[in-house]
């Protein structure tokens, strides 16, 4: 695949979240990125999903916006490869029609230790894995299809409190060795997140291209870890009109548009530079 290239020579890449970046916060639209997504096709730069998702939903997803690429799911804990993407030779398993690298924890073993943790503590906490398709779809406003497959995980578990959150299970599960962040919802999962995915998926773009320019576009606090691994970051302002204070990084883009707005300010002023 011919890439695009910056003023440098480097050839470009985009990582970005999903909900909330490039999809509207409520109602999961892409209209207002769509002139740079246009821009982002035209130029023959890869976009790679860099989400919460699940890899069932991040294939709708890639079907929705016709995206061919690799993505990563679940935080970091997956990283598909559609089969034949990179020319050479690839420490991933065959998986379905992809290469998949593994860097998460199995999510039943993640849903057993986040049960433990729970009732030791006695922590009123509810993951997906204790709601129906219906409580997730009322929880997530995502259609009922779409629910289902938010329900199919391979390496985390999304998790929210009854009342207001209680830090002692987030300490508990750094205590445990494992890993948490926070999205739309709480996270628990295994040691992984998006950073470390995203500097192996660079590498291998590095090693069939040269040079790369890496572009990270977020909004919450789960994105923190790939926007400090890439070449320029980008902060999304969230619905509630404000930035995520607690990603504060060197470097870092904040964009004035909300959601999908933003994505498009960001990424046009990026490519058009």
């Amino acid at each position: 695949m011919t890439m695009s290239r910056d003023a440098a020579g480097s050839r470009l890449v985009i990582f970005t979240d999903l909900d909330g970046t490039l999809l509207d916060g409520s109602t999961y639209s892409f209209e207002k990125a769509l002139p740079a997504l246009e821009m982002v096709r035209q130029r023959r730069v890869p976009l790679v999903f860099v989400s919460s998702k699940t890899r069932a939903e991040l294939e709708v997803w890639r079907e929705r916006l016709q995206n061919a690429h690799p993505f990563i799911s679940e935080n970091g804990g997956g990283i598909f490869l559609p089969e034949g993407y990179f020319p050479f030779p690839l420490d991933a398993v065959p998986w379905e029609g992809y290469r998949l690298i593994t860097l998460g924890m199995p999510y039943e073993a993640v849903r057993r230790r986040f049960i433990a943790m729970r009732e030791r503590l006695n922590i009123k906490a509810r993951g997906f894995g204790d709601m129906t398709d219906r409580e997730v779809a009322d929880l997530t406003a995502l259609p009922l299809a779409d629910a289902r497959l938010a329900k199919q995980r391979d390496f985390e578990e999304p998790f929210v409190f009854e009342g207001s959150p209680d830090d002692r299970l987030m300490q508990e599960i750094e205590r445990e060795g494992l890993r948490w962040t926070q999205g739309e919802f709480f996270h628990i999962m295994g040691d992984h997140h998006k950073g470390r995915a995203v500097e192996m998926l660079t590498r291998l773009y590095v090693q069939q291209h040269g040079p790369v320019t890496a572009f990270g576009i977020g909004d919450s606090l789960n994105d923190l870890p790939f926007l400090l691994a890439v070449d320029r970051p980008v902060l999304v302002r969230k619905m509630n009109g404000r930035h995520d204070d607690r990603i504060n990084i060197p470097g870092l883009i904040r964009t004035n548009g909300i959601g999908p707005e933003g994505w498009n300010e960001a990424i046009l002023s990026l490519l058009s530079s």
